[in-house]
């Protein structure tokens, strides 16, 4: 699916202040706000309407693709190919 960017206002020092605690969880602002967003979408949007768009998303079935042979040479004749004959009306 193609993204969207969705952009809010936060006060700076909270931001900075809560980018530093994070980080000390190996975790981050951006990883938790799109966690919350997850959830709120599988919260209010009915689930039929998420697997249509789930179904729109998934990429078509893709047939295995077969091994390629390698080409084998084709054996040259060391004979000369006859020449074709024309016939006159």
């Amino acid at each position: 699916m193609k993204k969207a960017t969705v952009t809010i206002a936060f006060d700076d020092e909270k931001l900075g202040a809560l980018e530093f605690s994070l980080r000390k969880e190996h975790s981050s602002v951006q990883e938790h706000l799109e966690d919350a967003l997850n959830a709120l979408y599988e919260k209010t949007v009915p689930e039929p309407l998420r697997e249509y768009l789930d179904s729109k998303a998934a990429p078509a079935a893709v047939k295995p693709k077969r091994p390629v042979k390698p080409a084998a040479p084709k054996p040259q004749s060391s004979e000369p190919k006859p020449a074709a004959v024309k016939e006159g009306n």
